[in-house]
């Protein structure tokens, strides 16, 4: 098949592109705005960009409201921080349960009985239960801009200042077991998976030039 995706011309009843580009990280981003009230939400637009300095991205539409940026995306911008945490296995009934909940004036990680674990460099609180957070700087907002407010994409990046990686998420080598973590990652539609199998292959490095 082939179909211009401006079109939509696809003729089957669900998107296929959201099933194209896959498996992606989830994004679990812990923020506080300037008042000091916490917000945990969960994205698949979520991936590391540079490793010498380290840079992180998450991308978020629209508030649903279609009047203004999501909370997140919004306290970023506002207070320089943000945290992202790794959402698990384990953690996938809390991580959905985060994913829900719309209100402004509702805490995320309380809501859905978390532990918040205070940050070393930024404000945001860490999810305790969460094997590995990173803390970031905020960077910079890319606007893609979208038909209107509710399918523009903010893409937000971050500078990782800290890293936390929890003692039992190392194996006897010394390197991080992702096997044992079970890091959750979006597939296309309301599609999940989370690692369960992992080969040992040759550098798949940035390609040629």
């Amino acid at each position: 098949m082939f179909y211009e995706p401006d079109k939509n011309d696809h003729g089957k009843p669900f998107n296929p592109y959201r099933a194209c580009i896959v498996p992606r990280p989830i994004g679990w981003i812990s923020t506080m705005n300037v008042a000091g009230q916490v917000n945990l939400a969960p994205f698949s637009q979520f991936n590391n960009i540079g490793l010498d300095p380290a840079y992180v991205m998450f991308s978020a539409g629209g508030h649903s409201s279609g009047t203004r940026r999501k909370d997140t995306v919004a306290n970023a911008e506002a207070t320089g921080e943000f945290v992202y945490n790794m959402a698990t296995y384990d953690l996938r009934k809390a991580v959905d349960l985060t994913g829900q909940i719309m209100e402004s004036d509702v805490d995320e990680m309380a809501a859905a009985g978390l532990t918040p674990a205070p940050s070393r460099l930024v404000r945001p609180p860490r999810v305790a239960e969460s094997p590995i957070q990173f803390e970031c700087r905020y960077h910079q907002t890319i606007v893609l801009e979208g038909r209107d407010m509710a399918n523009t994409n903010f893409v937000v990046i971050g500078r990782v200042v800290g890293v936390h990686i929890a003692d039992h998420a190392f194996d006897d080598t010394g390197k991080v077991d992702i096997q044992r973590l079970r890091p959750l990652a979006r597939l296309g539609y309301l599609q999940y998976t989370s690692v369960e199998h992992v080969f040992q292959g040759g550098k798949l490095g940035p390609g040629g030039g």
